[in-house]
């Protein structure tokens, strides 16, 4: 692709800020400005001029339908096609698309999870258009971002406390802005770039895993000869049928202004990951929704399978999502940059501070944005960030926050000189001022923090409005005292020495994967909260509620929903992996098990009429040893059957319901496993029902 080709194509569907130049009336244009960068209210006259000119130029694009596109608590997104015509009393049609149409929509709110807001009866709900994030059309679609909410007017998805959280953000960073003497800045507007971790794997190969298909997982799966093991996977040559998948996804994704940037292969075999550049939270949000819907669907067209799942293959490496998150100003200004003497750059102690005091008095509640039944498998492996919340800084951060600590303010900081490699020609690098941390939840990388944790099928969205919220607080509990502060450069030391002291136990540097710092993290006080059952209840805690409440961002009610959403969403999905795993047991490993011991049996019979004894033994243990695995995998399936069906009659709340689903059933799909793994390494490969992972992983 050339580069003209190249930046044709980029945005080339998007109804961006140079289609809206081009289509709009200057005055119409500057409104619509106005309200994207200063949230002023939306004339409803300004909306009519924009819809007509965004249905022309949609049409231009081929597109014959638009949509109210929507991020409902299912964790996916949701769309409803309406045309464009219009039928005329001379039985032709005209298009169609007014002001009106743009700014509200009605889908149905009581048949997507509500969490009690909704009941069937009450069906009424509203989409609201995002104006800032821009439309675009897809598959001959106008895609029309939008917000969702209740009749009643509580948040219906992850779009609306997302933007009321970069809101409140704005907000309090810019009175901190202000009294460090910046007039200049509007907005503060917090910036993420997050990195998709995904697998690839031949269609055909998945069509013949029932657990592939209902779950997202394998349910069984024995570890392959060779995993990943050697460590030649990680940047290795990108196979011909993932590059082509690749160069397609790119297309794609630049035509809807997603800038995608990086992609490489990843630790596991058979998984790989994308990085964009960043964007506006928002924004960026909605693009990685995008981007996990096109890789899916792009993946099909090569043949190949698209897995989101966080833990899809046993024994191996995951997937996550890196949440690249910064704060800046409305005129470019990184609040998370150091600079070259970051001991002297008050600015920035005082925001860093605000994020290291947020992070560790709010820990429990930005654990439930990565709390899944899916994440479960990945957090606290030896691949992914433990369940512990610590903030890696590195040694110049470190060093300087232990001098505030210390003596109330810093006089030098660390650098990173030159790092000369021994051979004459190649060139002197410049050294960064620290090592990188990737076993760190929450790592400072530069002038951004990057979060570990969230699963490689979640919004960003939940992370980043709670990330969000939790800084707002600080923030404002920093501006409140330095108003009304006597000296303003005392009270700033004061408030960083306090921030330092109180809040240095969650800065860890070290190894996050050890069990010296399990034990370490215990003494500090730090949470250990190691499943998703155990996150939820945060939700609910007062001064999460109090935080949520105090910014506008959810309500206890809506707090109340999501917890309600979250347990019910847990037991939901692992009922329906003990039910596909009881049906595979039953249908394909027990009947090829079956069969392998009549074929084990007939052979020994066989060599016995021959009166040849001399590998009977040898067989005869195998047969021993099958039946007696046998039995007892039909024994565990009964078990696992049992225990789903004992589920129905748990006394109690939603909560009682999912810790039964984790301790009892989930426990017993883990013993049920462990037999039917064990029989895959015995029973003849053309004999066993499914693919192996050795298939799966190393496909050509």
């Amino acid at each position: 692709m050339s580069e003209n080709s190249l930046k044709n194509i980029f945005g080339a569907n998007v109804f961006n800020d140079a289609v809206m130049r081009e289509h709009l009336p200057k005055q119409t244009y500057n409104a619509l400005r106005k309200t994207i960068d200063e949230g002023l209210p939306l004339d409803p006259k300004v909306a009519d001029v924009v819809a007509n000119a965004m249905k022309d130029w949609a049409i231009e694009k081929g597109a014959t339908h638009f949509t109210h596109w929507f991020q409902p608590l299912t964790g996916i997104t949701a769309e409803k096609h309406e045309s464009f015509i219009s039928p005329t009393p001379d039985g032709k049609v005209i298009t169609e698309f007014s002001g009106k149409e743009l700014i509200k929509g009605e889908p149905d709110a009581s048949s997507f999870p509500s969490g009690g807001l909704r009941a069937t009866f009450e069906a009424r709900g509203y989409t609201a258009w995002d104006c800032t994030s821009p439309a675009f059309v897809k598959d001959n679609v106008l895609y029309i971002p939008t917000a969702f909410c209740s009749y009643t007017g509580e948040a219906l998805d992850l779009k609306t406390p997302l933007l009321r959280s970069m809101e409140a953000l704005s907000k309090e960073a810019l009175r901190v802005l202000k009294l460090f003497g910046n007039n200049t800045s509007k907005r503060v507007i917090t910036t993420v770039g997050p990195e998709q971790e995904y697998f690839l794997i031949d269609k055909k190969l998945y069509e013949k895993r029932k657990d592939l298909i209902l779950t997202g997982r394998t349910l069984f799966g024995a570890k392959p000869p060779k995993g990943q093991e050697m460590e030649d996977h990680y940047f290795g040559t990108i196979r011909e049928r993932v590059f082509e998948f690749m160069k397609e996804l790119d297309e794609e994704l630049w035509k809807l202004g997603i800038s995608a940037k990086t992609e490489h292969n990843e630790v596991a075999p058979a998984q790989h990951e994308l990085a964009p550049i960043f964007n506006t939270t928002n924004i960026a949000t909605d693009h990685n929704q995008l981007t996990m819907d096109i890789m899916k669907k792009v993946a099909l067209r090569n043949d190949l399978v698209c897995l989101l799942h966080e833990k899809p293959f046993a024994g191996v490496n995951g997937s996550g999502k890196h949440n690249n998150w910064s704060m800046s100003t409305d005129d470019g200004l990184n609040l998370l940059d150091p600079g070259k003497t970051p001991h002297e750059n008050a600015q920035f102690l005082v925001f860093l501070c605000a994020v290291i005091k947020a992070i560790d008095e709010y820990a429990d509640l930005l654990r439930v944005s990565a709390a899944t039944p899916g994440n479960d498998h990945r957090l606290g492996a030896n691949e992914a960030p433990p369940a512990i919340i610590s903030i890696f800084l590195g040694d110049q951060l470190t060093d300087i926050l232990e001098q505030i600590g210390e003596t109330g303010g810093a006089t030098n900081s660390k650098q990173g000189g030159e790092l000369k490699i021994g051979v004459t020609t190649l060139p002197t690098l410049h050294k960064d001022s620290t090592d990188r941390n990737r076993t760190s939840p929450f790592a400072f990388t530069g002038n951004k923090f990057e979060f570990r944790m969230v699963g490689s099928s979640s919004s960003v969205a939940t992370a980043n409005y709670i990330l969000n919220t939790i800084v707002a607080d600080v923030l404002s509990e920093i501006a409140d005292r330095l108003e009304k502060a006597d000296n303003f450069d005392e009270e700033v030391q004061k408030i960083l020495k306090e921030i330092v002291v109180n809040h240095k136990r969650v800065i860890f540097n070290g190894n996050g994967y050890s069990e010296e710092w399990v034990k370490e993290a215990e003494k500090r006080g730090l949470p250990n909260i190691a499943s998703t059952v155990d996150a939820i209840p945060a939700l609910l805690k007062d001064k999460n509620v109090k935080v949520m409440e105090k910014h506008g961002v959810l309500s206890k009610v809506e707090l109340e929903a999501r917890y309600e959403i979250m347990l019910e969403n847990y037991s939901k999905t692992i009922n329906i992996e003990a039910l596909t795993m009881i049906d595979m047991a039953k249908k394909q490993i027990l009947p090829a098990v079956l069969k392998f011991i009549k074929n084990v049996a007939d052979s020994i019979n066989a060599v016995k009429e021959t009166g040849l004894d001399a590998s009977v033994d040898a067989q005869a243990d195998l047969l021993k040893e099958v039946s007696s695995l046998t039995a007892e995998f039909k024994r565990r399936i009964d078990n696992l059957e049992s225990a789903v069906n004992n589920a129905s009659n748990i006394e109690g709340d939603s909560f009682a319901v999912a810790k039964y689903y984790r301790d009892e059933v989930f426990a017993k799909m883990g013993e049920l496993r462990e037999i039917g793994d064990k029989l895959e390494t015995l029973v003849d490969a053309d004999i066993w029902p499914l693919p192996t992972y050795a298939d799966m992983l190393f496909y050509v």
